[in-house]
C-alpha cells in the first residue's frame, strides 16, 4: 500500500508539471499573436541585458547581521545618452572701439592695436649727425686731435677720425605690435643703417660707408581715454644701445622717451593726430671739454601734429592725403663743427606730405617726403616707404 500512494503522489506531481508548463505555451502563444499595441505582460517580455536593470542593493545594511534583502528586478528604464564629446569654450575677442586706423606717416600712431610694419627711409644731408648723440655717437674725431687740446678724447666711441661734411643714410624698420587687451599693446622694432659719409672736395673720406644693425627699440602703450570717435594714448620706449657706434649704426647708450599721443576724428573723412614727448638719454659720451661737468648726448623734447583726410572711401578701398608738422626742442648736449659746441636751445622743425592707401581692414601703404623748413636739422630731405599689416 505504501508503494502504491508513493506512485499516485509522483503521478499527481507529473501531472501538475506537465499542465503548468503547457498552459505557459499557451500564454506565450497568445502574446505572440497578440495586437502590438496590446498590453504586454511581465512574463512575456523578452530576456534582458544586465545593462537594462537597475538593481537595488542586495544587502540590508540597517540589519545587525547584514542578510540579504529580497531579489528583485525593476522594469527596464529608458535613459537619455549623454555625448561624450565636451563642447569647445568659445573663444573671447578682443572688442576695440571703432575707429579708423592712423593716417600718419611720420608722428607714432595712438591707436591701440596689433600690427606688423616694415618702412623704408632715405634721408639726405645729415650735417650734424653726432648731435646730442640723437642720431649717432660723439665723433671719433676727438681721439684724434693733439692730446694737449682740452677737447681730447681718447675714448670717444663715435666713428672717425675725420669730420664729415655731411652724412647720407638710409634705414630700415621691422616693427610688430601685440595687443592682449583693448587698451594695451607692446612693442619692438628692428632697425637697419646703411651710412655714406659726405666729404669736403679735394679732402678724404671720413670714415668707411657702413652698414648693419641698429639700435633697438621696446615699449608699451596704454590708452586710458578711448571712444569711437578719439583715442589717448601713453606711449613708453626705449632705445638700447646694440649698433655699433664707432661706425655710426648707434649712440653707445640706452635712452628712454615717454610721449603722449592723441587721435581725433573730426568727422567721417577728416581726422587729426597728435604727439608730445622727451628723448632722455640715460649714458653719454664726455662733453667738450673733456672736463665739462655736463655730457655729450641731451635730452630732446618732440612734438607733432598732423591732419588728413580721406578724398576716396568705401569698404574696399581708402585714399587719403596726410600732412605732417614734427618738431624737436634740443635741451642740452654737444655736436661736433660748429664754433660754439654746445646745441643747447636748438630748434628743428619739419613737414611731412604724403598720401596713404588702405585695402580692405587690414593693409595700408604710405609714400611720404618730408623737409627741413629750418637751417638746423637731422637732414635736409627724407623719402619714407611704408606697408602696415593690421589685425
Amino acid at each position: 500500500m505504501r508503494r502504491l500512494g508513493s506512485i499516485l503522489c509522483l503521478l499527481l506531481v507529473a501531472t501538475a508539471i506537465s499542465s503548468a508548463a503547457s498552459v505557459s505555451e499557451e500564454q506565450l502563444a497568445s502574446n505572440a499573436n497578440a495586437s502590438p499595441d496590446a498590453p504586454v505582460s511581465v512574463s512575456a517580455v523578452r530576456p534582458l541585458s544586465i545593462a537594462d536593470y537597475l538593481a537595488s542593493p542586495i544587502f540590508d545594511v540597517n540589519s545587525p547581521l547584514g542578510y540579504p534583502r529580497d531579489l528583485h528586478l525593476y522594469v527596464p528604464q529608458t535613459t537619455t545618452k549623454t555625448s561624450s564629446k565636451t563642447s569647445k569654450p568659445s573663444i573671447e575677442r578682443i572688442k576695440r572701439a571703432t575707429i579708423d586706423p592712423s593716417m600718419v606717416g611720420y608722428i607714432d600712431n595712438a591707436v591701440v592695436h596689433s600690427e606688423v610694419r616694415v618702412r623704408f627711409d632715405a634721408a639726405l644731408n645729415n650735417k650734424t649727425p653726432d648731435r646730442a648723440e640723437f642720431f649717432y655717437a660723439k665723433c671719433g674725431c676727438y681721439g684724434a686731435i693733439p692730446s694737449t687740446n682740452a677737447a681730447y678724447d681718447p675714448r670717444t666711441p663715435g666713428p672717425g677720425p675725420g669730420i664729415p661734411q655731411s652724412v647720407n643714410f638710409q634705414q630700415l624698420y621691422f616693427y610688430g605690435e601685440y595687443a592682449p587687451r583693448p587698451h594695451f599693446s607692446l612693442f619692438m622694432q628692428l632697425p637697419f643703417r646703411w651710412l655714406q659719409p659726405q666729404s669736403s672736395p679735394g679732402s678724404g673720406q671720413a670714415f668707411p660707408n657702413a652698414g648693419g644693425f641698429g639700435d633697438v627699440q621696446l615699449g608699451l602703450k596704454f590708452a586710458p581715454l578711448v571712444s569711437s570717435r578719439h583715442y589717448v594714448t601713453l606711449q613708453f620706449k626705449a632705445y638700447l644701445p646694440s649698433g655699433d657706434a664707432s661706425i655710426g649704426l648707434g649712440t653707445h647708450h640706452y635712452s628712454v622717451e615717454p610721449s603722449l599721443l592723441y587721435y581725433q576724428q573730426l568727422s567721417e573723412r577728416l581726422a587729426v593726430e597728435a604727439e608730445v614727448g622727451d628723448t632722455h638719454p640715460l649714458g653719454t659720451s664726455s662733453g667738450v671739454p673733456t672736463a665739462s661737468p655736463h655730457g655729450f648726448a641731451g635730452d630732446v623734447f618732440f612734438y607733432g601734429a598732423g591732419p588728413s583726410y580721406q578724398f576716396i572711401r568705401d569698404e574696399k578701398f581708402t585714399l587719403a592725403g596726410v600732412f605732417e608738422v614734427v618738431g624737436w626742442n634740443v635741451r642740452s648736449g654737444y655736436v661736433t663743427g660748429p664754433a660754439n659746441p654746445s646745441t643747447a636751445g636748438v630748434n628743428i622743425v619739419n613737414i611731412k606730405v604724403g598720401p596713404r592707401l588702405s585695402i580692405g581692414p587690414h593693409h595700408s601703404i604710405y609714400f611720404g617726403y618730408g623737409r627741413a623748413l629750418t637751417s638746423q636739422n637731422w637732414y635736409l630731405n627724407i623719402f619714407r616707404t611704408e606697408y602696415r599689416y593690421s589685425f
